[in-house]
């Protein structure tokens, strides 16, 4: 069985491209799974998995007080599982065909303020060395590109075209796209370029962001990162990469861009991707639809 999920994990590693940090979350699910069924059913051949077997572990999760969002994830990890199991032709059929997810109450996503954003970018005074130089830049491409955290860490120093004023940026299932980069963003890639150019040191050279001691950046630093800066002029509970990425969408929304575009934009395979982000927007449609529909100015 290890073998098993030696080769499922790689499978997410190389094929899928899912961070690390995704990829040790499921592979724990699968090892919590794996310890119910051996002290449940004394039987940890999760080969020979049924239906109620899986059934019994969500009753005994909810029964520990674990949400419904949590079981759904970690039910999630076990269908990917299984469908690697599927495809490698371990199993016949997945134990988990025909589940269906727990209704799970829906988190509003309260993305920052422009006045935020401008109180980060603007205000706050970042010190003028290799690490204040980066952390703004962090911060804007964030707010200006939408991108996610892996793939800010994982940006290449060759996905930059100055020359075009673009960003190729590599998504999930290894999707490509093109990403245009505001003039003053440029200017402070310009500069991080040459404050990176005068490290002593310098491991991951083809990564376009690194720590002071010349390696790739991590999951958790760039979180602490974006929460330390938002920190000093939010109060909002949630401050992290995510909603920098959903304030992007929001204020492009806000201001008048086509939803496909921002899907686009985003790197969704969907529209109903993008249709989240929407909510944020009611308030500003509302207006927009009152001033213009001409049936509200008789």
């Amino acid at each position: 069985m290890e073998n098993f999920k030696h080769k499922f994990q790689d499978y997410l590693r190389l094929e899928k491209n899912y961070s690390l940090h995704t990829v040790t979350a499921y592979i724990n699910d699968i090892g919590f799974f794996e310890s119910f069924l051996s002290s449940e059913f004394d039987d940890n051949n999760l080969v020979k998995v049924n239906y109620n077997q899986v059934r019994a572990w969500i009753v005994s999760l909810s029964d520990d007080g674990i949400s419904n969002s949590s079981i759904n994830r970690k039910i999630s990890s076990l269908k990917s599982f299984y469908k690697f199991l599927l495809k490698t032709k371990q199993i016949e059929a997945s134990p988990l065909l025909k589940h269906k997810a727990l209704k799970a109450p829906k988190k509003l996503q309260i993305p920052f303020s422009e006045k935020e954003l401008d109180l980060v970018l603007n205000q706050i005074v970042y010190s003028n060395d290799f690490d204040g130089i980066r952390d703004k830049l962090i911060v804007d491409l964030f707010y200006t590109t939408g991108i996610r955290r892996t793939e800010l860490i994982n940006l290449k120093l060759h996905n930059i075209d100055l020359s075009n004023g673009t960003m190729k940026v590599l998504g999930k299932r290894n999707k490509e796209r093109i990403i245009p980069i505001l003039p003053v963003v440029e200017n402070q890639i310009k500069l991080y370029l040459t404050e990176r150019s005068h490290l002593q040191r310098i491991v991951d050279e083809e990564y376009f962001f690194l720590l002071l001691k010349g390696v790739k950046l991590n999951d958790s630093f760039v979180y602490r990162l974006i929460n330390y800066y938002f920190s000093n002029v939010s109060e909002k509970v949630k401050k992290s990469p995510h909603i920098l990425r959903h304030t992007f969408a929001t204020h492009l929304l806000n201001n008048g861009a086509d939803i496909n575009s921002v899907k686009e934009l985003l790197g969704h395979s969907s529209l109903a991707s993008t249709q989240v982000y929407t909510h944020s927007s009611l308030a500003e449609l509302k207006k927009v639809y009152s001033s213009a529909h001409p049936r509200n100015k008789q």
